[in-house]
């Protein structure tokens, strides 16, 4: 579990859509093989360590749910290393788990903030709302606006800095994550709905 508060920008080294090797620094501090890590806010498992850099493993659903499949050599990731029990939650629970791919269609600097506009699809949409929570790339963020296709959020200059987010042009791809509260709520109601339903339609 992870609270999408990011870290560090590690830096890609080398990646076969196998095994992912990252430069970092704070990150390495106490990480230990075995250890979950957030990575572009994917949560993956520690494999390998060395002074600077450590490795993960992804499998074929990894690359397929995620940006992953046009990551490469040199590119900038957010890291968080998993909560520890008593740490504070400045951002929200987050699993690490991504839902979908979303587009960066828009920035647009407003004030000393920058207003970022994504797409993504109708499926992850419908978990959307605003002033929810909402993890791009593995950062907190709190929905300010949703529209037909997509969604808004504001950057505060200290999160562009130190997040990749500084680095997206319109058309880049990023992952983001549902507040999963939203899931199991629509689980839950589901069979009341689907039973309302069913009596409407043999009244």
């Amino acid at each position: 579990m992870f609270s999408g508060i990011v870290e560090e920008v590690g830096t890609v080294t080398s990646y076969d859509r196998q095994r992912m090797t990252v430069r970092a620094a704070t990150v390495l501090d106490d990480l230990k093989i075995s250890d979950s890590i957030s990575v572009a806010g994917v949560c993956l498992t520690v494999v390998e360590i060395s002074d600077q850099t450590f490795t993960v493993e992804t499998v074929p659903e990894t690359v397929q749910r995620s940006n992953f499949g046009s990551l490469g050599e040199g590119d900038g990731v957010n890291l968080e290393r998993a909560l520890a029990l008593g740490d504070r939650i400045g951002g929200h629970m987050v699993q690490g788990h991504v839902d979908d791919v979303a587009t960066l269609a828009e920035s647009t600097e407003d004030g000393n903030s920058v207003r970022l506009r994504f797409e993504c699809s109708q499926e992850t949409l419908r978990y959307i709302v605003e002033k929810g929570f909402i993890t791009i790339d593995g950062t907190s963020l709190t929905i300010t606006a949703v529209q037909a296709d997509g969604f808004e959020v504001a950057i505060i200059p200290f999160t562009l800095e130190n997040t990749t987010l500084k680095e997206r042009e319109p058309g880049d791809e990023v992952n983001i994550e549902v507040d999963v509260t939203a899931k199991y709520v629509e689980r839950m109601v589901q069979p009341h709905i689907d039973s309302a339903q069913s009596r409407s339609g043999l009244s």
